[in-house]
């Protein structure tokens, strides 16, 4: 799966209800996220389920800011396609 697709994929699912809350709400829900991977990396819990919801949350932010993860990414860090 590309980045971007994901990130256009969480756009379709959440941009509208995510708009609605706001976002400072929405980034509220992110750090959450961010405490729950926290507590699953000390606990042996979920790790993998809580990773994939940081990165929801996380692209969910980006949408409402209007960041493009993947670009974003490729100028702080390169191309790994280049």
């Amino acid at each position: 799966m590309e980045l971007r697709k994901l990130q256009e994929y969480m756009y379709r699912l959440y941009y509208e209800r995510d708009s609605k809350r706001g976002l400072f709400a929405t980034f509220a829900w992110f750090v959450e996220e961010v405490g729950e991977m926290a507590e699953a990396l000390l606990k042996d819990g979920n790790v993998e389920e809580e990773i994939a919801d940081v990165l929801a949350w996380l692209l969910s932010v980006a949408n409402l800011v209007g960041v493009d993860v993947e670009e974003a990414v490729k100028k702080k860090y390169g191309d790994p396609d280049a």
